[in-house]
């Protein structure tokens, strides 16, 4: 299934056990591997990558509780041959 990023605002100290708990998430929708990833500390935020489903029920809307998002979260891979 295709993940997708989503962002949001967590009060220090932030971890994501406290991420899946705000946006009510379980461990099936998010990649535990992936992890939290700080985007901007200085202003609470975090990003975190979720199954497209969990990225919609989430994602930013007035019903949603992340800060926004779903991104898209294509591979990043060299262009052209190594050298």
């Amino acid at each position: 299934m295709a993940e997708v990023l989503i962002t949001v605002r967590l009060a220090p100290p932030a971890t994501l056990e406290t991420a899946m708990r705000h946006l009510g998430l379980t461990e099936d929708d998010v990649d535990t591997a992936y992890g939290l990833v700080p985007v901007d500390p200085g202003k609470n935020l975090y990003v975190l990558r979720v199954t497209e489903d969990a990225g919609r029920r989430v994602g930013d809307s007035d019903a949603g509780a992340a800060d926004g998002g779903p991104y898209s979260d294509p591979p990043i891979e060299p262009y052209g041959p190594p050298r």
